[in-house]
């Protein structure tokens, strides 16, 4: 049933590359976008070789890798997205930036796909106005790693319709995700605690409470997270954290939303996480968590 339906994902980062694998695996025609061949070469490489070590692990059988990514297609031809059934945005948090790309593929997708965000801190009602198709538009909100982890926080849109929110669950199950209905708010379930949490880790770091060592194992020991925190910002990036905090305090006003300036401190020295090699952690490579 997959192999009939195809989904387009825009933007190749971390994220989007995660949702990428997660819709090739499931059998899905998968067609990410990006503006630049290079980083759509890179989320080729890193999908590929998560696959790779997924076949060294038992998780997929031998083989099953390179069919997957037979379904992984790239491209920097948003017309290519014509064909699709359903497009996920997986960009940086700018209003601005996600009407421009909406705007564009209205004009090339047909009236029955639907449109979804991935966004994590902004309105999807706000997005969908200016998407030229509100009442096919949904927030899926994917959770780092996307290739791993399986919640999808999926959010109505205030002109979402009925249909639409329904046909957009049901392929979120087809993916092997696990959805949950929120309310169109900002930071959803998830953020709307762990950006503050995270900033609060952040701010301990800055005062020299513990190293970035012992707080990731006091929380994973402790709490029994698979991830310690300082490990997931280093995975989301620090140019990334900035964003969701600016967007984030700049919509709820929490002070605890507010970008600690420690991350400005490490953006400005280059140590943006995994994808520099050094942000709180230090790193021998820049492959996608789990390859």
């Amino acid at each position: 049933m997959n192999a009939s339906k195809t989904i387009g994902i825009v933007g190749c980062g971390t994220m989007g590359t995660g949702i990428a694998i997660v819709a090739a695996r499931a059998g899905f025609k998968t067609r990410i976008y990006d503006l630049k061949p290079e980083p759509l070469e890179n989320a080729r490489k890193q999908a590929a070789a998560f696959l790779k070590k997924s076949v060294e692990r038992g998780k997929l059988a031998a083989g099953e890798d390179a069919q997957i990514m037979a379904q992984f297609l790239t491209t920097t031809d948003a017309k290519e997205f014509a064909d699709c059934d359903l497009v996920i945005e997986a960009v940086f948090e700018d209003l601005k930036v996600k009407h421009s790309i909406f705007k564009q593929l209205n004009d090339i997708c047909p009236a029955h796909t639907i449109f979804a965000s991935n966004t994590s801190t902004i309105s999807i009602t706000e997005i969908a106005g200016g998407s030229g198709r509100a009442d096919r538009f949904v927030g899926m909100h994917f959770c780092l790693p996307a290739q791993l982890m399986k919640l999808v926080e999926m959010s109505p849109g205030m002109n979402t319709s009925d249909a639409t929110f329904e046909a957009a669950w049901k392929l979120c199950e087809a993916l092997g995700q696990k959805p949950v209905r929120t309310r169109d708010t900002p930071g959803f379930i998830l953020n709307y605690f762990l950006i503050p949490f995270n900033n609060d880790v952040i701010n301990l770091i800055d005062q020299g409470v513990a190293d970035a060592v012992n707080i990731d194992l006091a929380v994973k020991t402790a709490l029994g997270y698979p991830l310690g925190p300082l490990e997931l910002l280093d995975m989301v990036g620090m140019d990334t954290q900035l964003l969701l905090c600016d967007a984030m305090h700049g919509l709820t006003n929490e002070a605890r939303a507010a970008c600690p300036p420690l991350v400005k401190r490490m953006i400005g020295a280059g140590r943006l996480g995994r994808k520099t090699g050094q942000g709180f952690h230090t790193y021998d490579s820049s492959k996608i968590f789990g390859a």
